[in-house]
């Protein structure tokens, strides 16, 4: 038996054109990397003599304004094509590099990266992230849910609730987002679909609550965004400590409210499933020995008894002691969780130095002068150029990561913010000289919560869609995202209006 096959010319057409493309494109980026091998090997860079052509310093007559074009023109492009962040911003650092400057200019590259491997700080990330991947492979996530479920679930939106309070605990315990998105989408929402839960407000919870691992210590985020800024984790932790839990109350206000209004949108669990205040009392000793952790390791980076790096190896260390006491440690497991921290950590690490490597050099083209300039140009109040940078980084987090947007765009907004001053909004008090970098940083951390939300390439959204059942749309996830969206937004706008839910912590710990 045979069969027929018949491919459009058209399609015929257009492979073969695409092939030849590439190859023409290949074999013309390989004779520009000769020429350019040849100049440099062979010819004296300070002279005019070349060989054929030379690329280096063929773009060092370019003003700043049409470079930043180019620039980030060229970034956008790489990354619609696909292209991997880390690498993207690195090679596109060192080509504009040697096309602005020469071979020698090269050096900036080692100059950028170098300090970064020299700082300290950054040895908590691996240490948190091994922390988070422990107790989760451990099994501790479920049973903390498992322990506020029954708690809770009496109430109308109590699953929802509980959703939310495990997160808020797990943020506590972990500050990475993917862990808590996808284990509570795992958990959590099989729970609430299958009680009848409307399916906003289940996604809704789970990828809110999620979210606040960015914000509440011991947020990864929150100690690149210090090494970045040049502020103390342990200030950036404690200002961040009260607008995370404003958050986490709004959520369950929310939910509450609407459960209330509307009980069909949260049903509570069955009288007959319910336990006695009893056994909820002896549930709780699941509980003691992941909060004695959590608070061991906030209290001694609060107390200044321990610096990040510390805390974060007693951290890590306590995880695995608190897998054992519950039974749940095994090589496998300890294993899989450090094969995970090494994973993680490399991709942080190489977008920091591919990012270091494009804005550093971009600044010191005079990038950073030039935005400044431009921005306070616009004759704008401070407020109002506040509320600028804060919509460009909701944009940015539409389609770019959170590492991503911290070092491109945090470097440049910051000497924007310190030369600005903000004399409070509606009668609210100012916000204090000493205090902008603190403050901005934590307006930041609640945006980037915000971006793990945010239509269309929000992370969270796509987290949830990987375990959610095939007949919830992504449309659905969408539409579920926004109303928590909003109540992010509104939680922002009060930290923007009342300084002092971000300041007040930290001036009362540290004076």
């Amino acid at each position: 038996m045979t069969t027929n096959t018949t491919t459009a010319p058209g399609s015929n057409l257009v492979g073969k054109l695409s092939t030849w493309l590439m190859i023409i494109a290949t074999v013309a980026l390989a004779f520009v990397i000769c020429v350019e091998m040849i100049n440099i090997l062979f010819y004296d860079p300070w002279s005019d003599e070349q060989f054929l052509f030379k690329l280096s310093g063929s773009l060092s007559d370019v003003k700043i304004g049409p470079l930043t074009y180019l620039m980030f023109g060229s970034l956008a492009v790489a990354l619609m094509m696909g292209l991997p962040l880390a690498f993207v911003t690195g090679g596109l650092g060192v080509m504009f590099i040697y096309l602005v400057g020469d071979s020698l200019m090269l050096n900036l590259v080692p100059g950028r990266i170098f300090p970064m491997m020299t700082n300290s700080d950054l040895a908590a990330i691996p240490l948190f992230i091994f922390m988070a991947s422990m107790l989760e492979r451990a099994g501790l996530i479920e049973e903390m849910f498992s322990v506020v479920y029954k708690w809770m679930g009496g109430l109308s939106g109590g699953l929802a609730t509980a959703t939310i309070l495990a997160s808020t605990l797990l943020a506590a315990m972990v500050g990475v987002i993917g862990a808590a998105v996808v284990t509570m989408g795992i958990i959590a929402l099989p729970a609430m679909l299958k009680r009848g839960y409307d399916q906003k407000i289940a996604l809704g919870s789970i990828m809110a609550g999620g979210t606040l691992g960015i914000l509440i210590p011991p947020s990864i985020l929150a100690i690149l965004y210090a090494v970045v800024a040049q502020q103390s984790v342990g200030e950036l932790y404690l200002g961040s400590v009260v607008p995370g839990l404003m958050l986490s109350s709004l959520y369950i206000a929310y939910v509450l409210v609407r459960s209330w209004i509307n009980p069909k949108l949260g049903p509570p669990v069955p009288v007959e499933e319910r336990i006695s205040l009893k056994e909820k009392l002896l549930l709780t000793k699941n509980l003691i020995a992941p909060l004695i952790l959590v608070f061991l390791v906030l209290g001694l980076l609060f107390g200044g008894i321990a610096t990040p790096v510390e805390a974060a190896g007693i951290g890590s260390f306590g995880a695995i002691v608190v897998a054992m006491m519950h039974g749940r440690f095994s090589i496998a497991g300890l294993r899989e969780a450090s094969v995970t921290t090494t994973k993680a950590s490399a991709m942080v690490l190489w977008i920091m130095f591919g990012a270091s490597v494009f804005v550093g050099f971009y600044i010191l083209q005079g990038g950073q002068q030039f935005v400044t300039d431009s921005i306070l140009g616009t004759g704008m109040s401070p407020y109002g150029i506040l509320f600028l940078l804060m919509f460009l980084l909701v944009v940015l987090g539409m389609f770019l990561d959170w590492v991503g947007i911290l070092l491109l765009a945090v470097p440049i907004f910051i000497p924007i913010v310190k030369a600005l001053e903000f004399p409070g909004l509606l009668g609210f008090p100012p916000v204090a000289g000493d205090d902008v970098v603190l403050w901005f940083g934590v307006l930041y951390l609640v945006n980037m919560q915000m971006s793990f939300l945010s239509p269309p390439f929000g992370y969270a959204l796509f987290y949830l869609r990987g375990v959610c059942p095939p007949e919830i749309s992504m449309a659905t996830i969408f539409k579920s995202s926004l109303v928590f969206l909003a109540i992010q937004a509104f939680g922002l706008f009060m930290c923007i209006l009342i300084p002092g839910i971000v300041t007040w912590l930290p001036g009362l710990v540290y004076g």
